[in-house]
């Protein structure tokens, strides 16, 4: 491994040519990909203050994960390496935990290519897991523990996972879904087991996970990848964005998905420190506090969740570590580059990229402050290396012109989907030429511009993205005309004007009397992920058709933003404190009105749009909240009485009276009675 140690590692791009030592930076980035020499300089102005950087070499990628992580424990065995609230692991601390996770496996079974599946919170010890599942040759099925218990079922019995490991705090939840096949190991009883290395011969060609997404079926399908082409984008996201072992990432995404595979393997296959933050319990209030303060250098989000973290900005902070930007998931718009440029330092660097759970990262767009962005969507950028883009036309064939649907050309594909040659066969392609690359058609169409920079047009089927998570809108609709209230359903994406995607439902009664919200959404819970419910419903006499007799979503109309209907009666707030939360919730939920009795998910409400509502309770009520309180208390009434109580706790009971009048959210009396119902 040949260490890069440069002290000036700001170069500047002058009369249009690179200095000596410039050029010789440059030649890795050549040889990842073929750049404009606009996106060469800005790229090679992407490396960690301390100048210091490893190549990871193309032969690299012919050996598997564990063997590289290893090979970086060996290196970095004293550097930090995963940080949390709760846990601080060294390289060396880490890979003792994995291989307990190894050796626990061990002794219930041979090692080999079976599913293991994962089900713990976004923590320290699921990344420990991770590692332990690879280290013995197995294949790791992430679980969120927020599933509906239906889906997380099917999860297992598709993948026909062997065991579940798992730790105390979800020890019953395990329980509750393991059949006669699964067997369970709780992380955190491993202490007496072997910390040496399994020493297991785990080849490039094997499996390494299945990543559940939404499937166009009714049921989720599972993504393979194997250990070459899993360290084949992490070769381009190292040599790209110059990633060291000085680098703190961070892990926004959850495990159970391919941007977090990413995010914990970027890091740990270069000996740098993988910081995990779990938007759903920490929310947004103390994000750019916590960027700040653990020295991030590198930020990875969807454009969604990166506009949320800036809107609670002041403008006085200073992230003076962050060096890298880095979006994808979901369209980025001229206004997010905007928004960079006005919160982050001139040594920061924006990127905007394309990939997708088949191909990991296929084209990249490297922006800095001078960037100027024509028009309002941002370009997805170029090329990456080993990949190459081609544009269909409807029958398969390269399109005429510059426009058509982005296929990608490589041998670093994913194998396919899990236990569905159908579904595998339908999108990937072998070589026409005959070779052992293959071609994937991602369902997205694109634009070549002159220069060779591609313009993603979105999808050309209804797939759709939210919050980065890949949705089939025909999975939701499927499991909308299950319900008994219903007889048709039509699901479609509709963007507001802050460029965020939400789902509308409109669907046809099965009879006189009309399903609310409130009931249609819990139905939903019962069978889909939160981020897959619909955020409104629209009721028709009859879905619009097309003279051809298919679905004119053009001409379904746009929702309203009237408050639904739901079991619970519209209250009025009744005080100066209830009238701020309504008007609070109305406001992230983009809705007329709110009673203060409505449930805040049957509103139409999720768990991203909850930290946007805590965060903004916590800066008008000076109070301190976690997200759960939402959760815990879903109604405007119920918050009133939190935020008395954390108030009180705040100053003290003889002061209680105090602050309730000044709260003024309930007469006095009125507060103290449900204070005592609650137990105070």
């Amino acid at each position: 491994m040949e260490e890069y140690n440069w002290i000036d590692i700001n170069p500047v791009f002058i009369g249009g040519c690179l200095s000596v030592r410039q050029q010789h930076m440059a030649n890795i980035s050549t040889a990842i990909s073929d750049l404009p020499p606009e996106q060469q300089a800005i790229r090679n102005k992407c490396f960690h203050p301390t100048g210091k950087f490893v190549e990871f070499k193309k032969e690299e990628i012919e050996q598997s994960i564990p063997d590289r992580f290893e090979q970086m424990v060996r290196i970095y065995a004293d550097r930090l390496a995963v940080k949390t609230r709760n846990h601080t692991l060294t390289y060396d601390e880490l890979n003792k935990a994995s291989n307990r996770v190894a050796h626990s496996i061990l002794t219930q079974r041979d090692a080999g290519q079976e599913p293991v599946a994962l089900l713990m919170e976004h923590d320290a010890p699921v990344i420990a897991a991770i590692l332990g599942v690879l280290k013995v040759g197995a294949i790791y099925v992430p679980l969120d523990a927020s599933l509906p218990h239906s889906r997380a079922r099917f999860i297992l019995e598709n993948s026909q996972a062997s065991h579940i490991v798992t730790n105390t705090n979800n020890l019953s939840l395990a329980k509750s879904l393991a059949g006669t096949a699964n067997q369970l190991i709780n992380i955190d009883e491993l202490d007496d087991l072997s910390d040496e290395n399994p020493c297991i011969g785990v080849i490039p060609d094997d499996l390494t996970w299945i990543i559940y997404t939404s499937g166009s079926t009714g049921n989720p399908k599972g993504t393979i990848h194997n250990h070459r082409s899993v360290l084949h984008f992490i070769m381009n996201h190292t040599n790209g964005f110059h990633i060291c072992s000085h680098d703190r990432l961070t892990l926004l995404y959850s495990f159970s998905v391919n941007g977090g595979a990413h995010d914990i393997f970027s890091a740990l296959l270069n000996g740098a420190t993988l910081c995990p933050y779990d938007l759903k319990e920490e929310g947004f209030t103390h994000l750019s506090s916590w960027l700040i303060r653990e020295k991030i250098t590198i930020y990875h989000s969807v454009p969604t969740v990166f506009r949320h973290f800036l809107h609670n900005l002041t403008g006085e902070e200073e992230f003076c570590h962050l060096r890298i930007i880095r979006m994808g998931g979901e369209p980025v718009y001229k206004k997010d580059v905007e928004l960079y440029k006005k919160y982050f330092s001139n040594d920061c660097i924006f990127v905007n990229r394309l990939g997708s759970s088949e191909t990991g990262s296929i084209r990249w767009n490297f922006i800095d402050k001078a960037t100027q962005i024509e028009g309002t969507l941002v370009p997805v950028g170029y090329s990456v290396m080993d990949n190459e883009i081609l544009l269909l036309d409807d029958e398969g064939k390269e399109a005429v012109g510059n426009e058509g649907e982005i296929a990608v050309k490589t041998r670093y594909l994913s194998p396919g989907y899990w236990g569905s040659s159908d579904l595998t066969d339908a999108v990937f392609l072998p070589d026409p030429a005959g070779g052992d690359e293959r071609i994937y058609r991602t369902g997205d169409l694109g634009r070549m511009l002159p220069d060779g920079c591609l313009l993603h047009l979105g999808r050309k089927d209804f797939q759709v993205k939210i919050r980065g998570y890949r949705i089939e809108v025909n999975e939701i609709e499927m499991v909308l005309v299950e319900s008994p209230a219903l007889k048709e359903a039509v699901v479609v994406a509709r963007e507001n004007d802050l460029g965020d995607v939400r789902l509308v439902a409109y669907c046809v009664p099965t009879g006189k009397t009309t399903p609310n919200t409130g009931e249609l959404r819990r139905f939903l819970r019962k069978k889909l992920p939160d981020y897959m419910i619909p955020s409104a419903f629209v009721m028709l006499d009859a879905i619009p058709l097309t003279a051809t007799r298919k679905v004119n979503r053009k001409a379904l109309p746009t929702p309203s933003n009237l408050r639904p209907e739901l079991n619970a009666p519209y209250v009025a707030p009744r005080g100066a404190g209830e009238k701020e939360l309504a008007r609070i919730w109305a406001e992230v939920l983009s809705l007329d009105k709110v009673g203060i009795y409505d449930n805040f998910f049957d509103l139409g409400g999720h768990s991203l749009a909850a930290t946007r509502v805590i965060s903004r309770v916590i800066n008008t009520f000076k109070v301190e909240l976690p997200i759960k309180s939402l959760f815990e208390s879903p109604t405007v009434a119920d918050m009133a009485v939190v935020i008395t109580k954390n108030m009180a706790k705040k100053v003290g009971d003889k002061e209680l009276a105090h602050m309730l009048a000044e709260l003024k959210s309930l007469s006095n009396e009125e507060a103290q009675r449900r204070l005592a119902e609650e137990g105070k």
